[in-house]
């Protein structure tokens, strides 16, 4: 089970790539797959708000053909959904108030995710300012948690814990001006024993370190590898 792989103690310090298919061409995906494979990533996310289930078909094909890294879903709709993903991130968008997000997607998906026997893995997904409107705020139609109301977002964290899901997503949205605070990780870990995924506006090495530091578990790097490829690089000394 790949959920496994995020060791439930809240323990691990690992590193995921997160892959839009609307911003790579083939050709820059497999240059960028090489760097993948030569740093220190142990998930590769694929996913997008505004790509379809043809286009994750044929980003995943891609990867799997260059890595063995696993590559997970990370949907913005139900539409995002691939039997070629080795585990798909079942989202509930708990920081909103829109019920297409929060069950809507979820109820037209859930049929074909059984049916092709692709892993589910139970996120309860919060979305966190970072100082503008993002792609994921706008499409879902929803208003995230402040981001000096670190308070709110633990509360929200612990009702997902409550309610069953098997891990706590913080999102700051694709191109955020600003990773989340240090602060408001610490007040969700503090809340919860769950495994915890930060990611949005991370740009350096130290934003990287201070997520962990702060209690993050997993976190998620996208806008800085499609601005600079290199990155990968300084991911690679990275102690985590």
């Amino acid at each position: 089970m790949l959920e496994n792989l995020f060791e439930l103690s809240s323990k691990s310090k690992d590193i995921a790539i997160l892959i839009d298919p609307d911003k790579v061409t083939n050709t820059g995906l497999e240059s960028l797959i090489k760097g993948i494979n030569s740093a220190n990533v142990k998930f590769i996310f694929v996913g997008g708000s505004l790509v379809h289930g043809a286009e994750v078909d044929e980003i995943i094909k891609i990867i799997k053909k260059h890595t063995d890294t696993p590559v997970i879903l990370f949907p913005g709709s139900g539409l995002q959904v691939s039997a070629k993903a080795d585990a798909i991130l079942f989202l509930s968008l708990l920081s909103g108030r829109n019920p297409e997000f929060l069950i809507g997607h979820q109820v037209m998906s859930a049929p074909y995710i059984k049916k092709q026997g692709l892993e589910s893995i139970a996120t309860g997904y919060i979305l966190v300012d970072s100082g503008k409107e993002t792609t994921a705020s706008y499409i879902s139609n929803t208003k995230p948690v402040p981001a000096d109301k670190p308070q709110i977002g633990a509360a929200t964290a612990l009702a997902g814990e409550m309610l069953g899901f098997k891990l706590i997503y913080l999102d700051a949205g694709s191109g955020a001006t600003r990773p989340i605070s240090s602060e408001f990780i610490t007040a969700v870990r503090k809340e919860i024993e769950l495994p915890m995924i930060v990611g949005g506006g991370i740009r350096t090495k130290q934003n990287i370190e201070s997520a962990f530091a702060a209690g993050a578990n997993l976190v998620v790097i996208g806008t800085a590898i499609e601005d600079d490829p290199e990155f990968l690089n300084t991911i690679k000394h990275i102690n985590n």
